[in-house]
């Protein structure tokens, strides 16, 4: 899927830099594309090559889960994969929770349930969490500190956490039973 382009770009000082490659992947909804080296990882692809800065770096080790990301639709810790290991699959950042001027449901539990102090962690800790809605739209609490054991908050006591991820289950339940993931 990946093309190799065999010129190297320029590099600064006298660094050697390794091939280059063009990743082209679907980030909320729309097709992008940009050359990179063949060993950036994922997160730094996102932040640096598409401005899309809602995905901190943490650790670089998946030790705190900050930059959580939902690769085809599973939650992945995008500090241990490459950008070429993406290209041409599906990818959905914080950015693309809200729709349509409208924010998502676990958005509104995190501010309605004050589930961040900070702010560093919660874009990781949301998107942890809607994969886990898309699985179980009706997570018990064992269940929600379980999936979200990956994340680490160094601010909360996870108790607010918790309660936004119940109160966005809920509203994503709604009267009929149904919601958007």
């Amino acid at each position: 899927m990946h093309e190799l382009v065999l010129a190297e770009m320029p590099s600064a000082g006298d660094e050697e830099t390794g091939p280059f490659v063009n990743v082209h992947v679907t980030v909320n909804g729309a097709p992008r594309s940009a050359t990179v080296e063949t060993r950036t990882l994922l997160v730094h692809f996102l932040r640096e090559n598409l401005s899309l800065t809602g995905t901190h770096i943490g650790c670089d080790t998946t030790n705190c889960g900050a930059c959580t990301i939902l690769l085809d639709g599973k939650a992945v810790k995008s500090c241990t994969i490459l950008a070429v290991q993406a290209d041409g699959r599906e990818l959905r950042t914080v950015e693309g929770l809200e729709t349509d001027g409208k924010l998502h449901p676990i958005q509104e539990g995190f501010i309605e349930e004050h589930g961040l102090q900070c702010g560093f962690c919660t874009p990781g800790m949301m998107m942890c969490s809607v994969a886990l809605l898309q699985k179980n739209p009706h997570p018990t609490e064992e269940q929600i500190r379980r999936a979200i054991s990956g994340n680490l908050c160094r601010c909360t006591g996870y108790v607010n956490i918790v309660k936004a991820i119940q109160h966005a289950a809920n509203k994503m339940a709604g009267p009929s039973g149904g919601g958007r993931p």
